[in-house]
């Protein structure tokens, strides 16, 4: 890979990230296993699957965007529980 494809793959990741935060955040509001907390989860995959195909990388960097996403849902859940405790 070369390295405008590390950029164009870490600004993925980092938008994967920036993407999941609110919906993390809306997460930990829904029932557990509920269709919205599906929904939460889910919503962004078509977008990360299309960004990377567009930008042809390969499937090795696939980690990176989970990896991007779980952080991203898991500080948006922390943030909602925050402020509910703060309050």
């Amino acid at each position: 890979m070369t390295n405008t494809d590390w950029t164009h793959a870490a600004l993925i990741g980092i938008a994967s990230l920036a993407i999941n935060l609110p919906l993390g955040y809306l997460r930990a509001g829904a029932r557990k296993f509920s269709l919205k907390w599906f929904v939460y989860i889910h919503l962004p995959v078509p977008l990360f699957a299309y960004l990377r195909r567009s930008e042809n990388l390969s499937a090795w960097i696939i980690p990176s965007f989970i990896a991007g996403a779980l952080l991203g849902q898991f500080f948006g859940g922390r943030m909602r529980r925050f402020r509910q405790n703060s309050t």
